[in-house]
């Protein structure tokens, strides 16, 4: 105690003040319409400015920060408001840190568009801001691809709850005889009913009856149905909006290899067009071999993770994880990593956090999956969800397939199962102890009997 009062009592006032990091930096404050700035110029005048928020106006302002020798510009990110304004200043050479409101907003006092910005500018200009992970260009463009796809396909996916319906309506049940409706039975008779054909033998002729599994005559009962008017026409109206999507997604997947064609390096052999059917959602290019091509590992050998869901994280994290040191800082930056509450010197709790991340909730996804896998992620799915419940088993699996990618794109290293493997012996010899344990609370003693 005696050498932390001297250590104390050596330092001076001007010691405890912050330095300035980034001299030659400012920071806006986003709105939707207007922009107000706060930046330090290179002769160390400090000066505010608005503007509005139209394109040329944004496109003279960063002009004009890089004619005053701005080279750092932070701003919150604020809904979709943000992303303009990033790309403009990204194209004048700008760098730009993107930050989380919530880090920096814990200060009382009357809030203003002047005082946010210069209050930001002030805690960007110590240095003492984090950034939030923005991919390059290329990525984003991927990333928006991607998620306009999966709104489709959802939008897609309700069309087809409205066309159960409308069938159900009809009291036609071939859809529960037929596994997929979306095959080429279920869609041949569909548009057969669609276009004014109720006759069941008449309808059984568009299909082949033999591949399927369900009756013949079981299937010629079941489309006999009370065929109205209005039912057939919503029928026909549905599947237009059907094709419409399969449209749009086709298209969307049109530009995502394009896209991939883009980030692939020069030299390299074209890739083979998949020749297997293309069933429901799935991509109609070969996906697979862009992956392996562009990571330099087969990153689908991680259970639970199939090219889809590695396409989507790496539109969102990008192929260089040099950003994050370790496997933790990837798995906390996916807010799959348990934060402690600590007083006292004890642990009194965990805090609870959020985040809308897309690469978050794909690893959370492909975590819920693991409940019927034999693998050995299963067995620790199982295990968590008995002992601590399914959410906590949900966030230890996605974790541990986190680090799982984080080693593998990294690292360049294979997957290996055995890594990972319970150890059945230890599992055994834990659940023995634990029961003899229990036994003893009551007065009871468990004996070993020898095979």
């Amino acid at each position: 105690m005696k050498e932390l009062i001297k250590i104390k009592q050596g330092l001076t006032h001007d010691q405890f003040q912050l330095s300035i990091i980034n001299k030659e930096s400012g920071a806006i404050d986003v709105g939707s319409t207007m922009m107000m700035i706060s930046y330090t110029d290179s002769e160390g005048n400090h000066c505010i400015m608005e503007t509005s928020a139209y394109t040329e106006n944004l496109s003279q302002m960063a002009a004009h920060l890089k004619e005053a020798g701005i080279r750092k510009m932070s701003m919150e990110a604020t809904g979709v408001y943000w992303m303009a304004l990033y790309e403009i200043l990204e194209q004048h050479g700008i760098e730009v840190t993107l930050i989380n409101p919530k880090h920096f907003k814990n200060v009382a006092g009357q809030k203003t568009d002047v005082l946010d910005c210069q209050w930001l500018h002030q805690l960007h200009a110590y240095g003492i801001l984090r950034a939030s992970h923005i991919a390059p260009e290329v990525y984003r463009e991927l990333r928006a691809y991607i998620h306009e796809r999966n709104i489709i396909q959802k939008q897609k996916s309700d069309t087809l709850n409205r066309i159960h319906r409308v069938l159900t309506k009809m009291n036609v049940k071939f859809q529960h005889l037929i596994s997929d409706i979306e095959g080429v039975a279920g869609m041949n008779l569909l548009r057969g009913i669609a276009s004014g054909i109720t006759n069941p033998e008449e309808l059984l002729k568009r299909i082949d009856v033999g591949k399927l599994k369900a009756d013949e005559s079981e299937l010629a009962k079941s489309l006999k149905g009370i065929y109205t008017t209005s039912n057939i026409f919503i029928l026909r109206q549905s599947l237009e909006c059907y094709d419409f999507f399969k449209k749009q997604m086709k298209e969307y997947e049109t530009l995502i290899e394009t896209v991939l064609k883009k980030m692939m390096p020069e030299g390299n052999p074209p890739i083979k067009k998949k020749t297997s059917y293309v069933r429901k959602n799935q991509y109609s290019f070969n996906v697979k071999e862009y992956l392996v091509r562009l990571t330099g590992i087969d990153l689908t050998k991680i259970d639970g993770l199939d090219e889809i869901t590695i396409l989507e994280i790496i539109s969102v994290t990008g192929l260089d994880l040099t950003k994050w040191p370790t496997s933790d800082h990837f798995a906390s930056w996916l807010n799959l990593s348990p934060r402690q509450k600590i007083t006292g010197g004890r642990v009194v709790g965990h805090e609870k956090r959020f985040t809308n991340n897309a690469a978050t909730q794909c690893f959370r996804m492909a975590a819920q999956t693991m409940w019927h896998s034999r693998s050995s992620l299963g067995q620790l799915y199982r295990r968590l969800s008995y002992q601590k419940g399914s959410k906590k088993a949900v966030k230890a699996v996605a974790r541990k397939l986190a680090v799982i990618f984080y080693h593998m794109l990294k690292n360049k290293q294979e997957f290996d199962p055995k890594r990972i493997q319970v150890d059945s012996e230890k599992q055994v010899k834990f659940r023995i102890d634990r029961l003899k344990r229990e036994a003893l609370k009551y007065g009871l003693k468990i004996q070993d009997v020898a095979a």
